[in-house]
């Protein structure tokens, strides 16, 4: 009976044994996870995708990505901090043409980290004084974390219901009234922004101040035969085509309006593909 009874406390502890091993192993696997994973893991948990691409995010989903997202650094994708030389600090207003004319040939590389039906992860890396010009994100949520620099964000949200202005010319096109959102500097480290497919400036222009980067979270991802084409805008002030009539504002004031007119991508938009060389994602 007692050698029974000692036979069952030694597989006892055995199984208390393994289970403790297994659970040290499992936790150590987490601590080593590395955020690109987890941020991979709370993305694909968050966006369902759909015929009509993803589901919106709830809110309390949207403050998890963005507690995590406002933790990263250039280190967790694998970048290392551009830091200003030359001239570069002087942003868009250089010393000479010469250096104006060299900085703006250098392109914004683009980091394709992960992408699928439901959601787009992939980081923009900037020269200082490069430029993705205005354009907008049709049915999407962005988010978007400045990982090193300073970059200025320039945001407009169109003016429902639309209020839209024929243009005479052959050559001209309608311009659509559209209300300033964001108009800031933004410099790691900085919390993380949202824009919705209604608000939060869903329409969007980035300025590199100094070498920057920006990673960005995309649901659900661009595509066109759904309806969710890039497309890009010039802005003019609101004066331009009212002619004193204030009778499309109806909150704030005129400053904060601008037409938008639709335009073709713009040829001085410079843009090559780069190799994500961060922690690898297992799917």
């Amino acid at each position: 009976m007692l050698s029974k009874f000692h036979k069952a406390s030694d597989k006892a502890r055995r199984f208390l044994q393994n289970k403790a091993t297994l659970f040290v192993r499992n936790l150590t696997m987490t601590k080593n996870t590395s955020k690109v994973q987890a941020l991979y893991d709370l993305c694909n948990a968050t966006f369902t995708p759909s015929p009509s691409g993803a589901s919106p995010p709830s809110s309390q989903a949207l403050q998890k990505l963005c507690s995590l997202l406002d933790t990263f650094g250039p280190a967790d994708v694998g970048l290392k901090e551009e830091l200003s030389d030359d001239d570069r600090g002087h942003g868009i207003f250089g010393l000479n043409q010469l250096n104006r004319v060299a900085r703006w040939a250098q392109p914004i590389t683009y980091l394709d980290v992960y992408e699928c039906d439901g959601f787009t992860m992939c980081i923009f890396c900037f020269p200082t004084s490069a430029i993705i010009p205005l354009h907008d994100h049709p049915e999407m949520t962005v988010f978007s974390k400045v990982l090193y620099g300073s970059m200025h964000v320039k945001a407009y949200d169109w003016v429902e219901p639309a209020q839209v202005q024929e243009r005479k010319g052959p050559s001209s096109f309608p311009v659509r009234l559209a209300k300033l959102s964001v108009d800031k500097v933004l410099t790691a480290p900085c919390g993380t922004t949202v824009l919705y497919p209604k608000s939060g400036g869903n329409l969007h222009c980035f300025t590199a101040l100094t070498p920057c980067a920006v990673l960005d979270i995309l649901s659900p991802p661009y595509k066109e035969e759904a309806g969710r084409k890039c497309s890009y805008y010039h802005d003019y002030p609101y004066s331009t085509f009212s002619a004193g009539n204030g009778s499309f504002v109806r909150n704030g004031k005129e400053e904060d309006y601008a037409w938008l007119e639709q335009i073709e991508t713009p040829d001085d938009l410079y843009m090559r593909q780069g190799k994500y060389a961060g922690p690898a994602i297992q799917f």
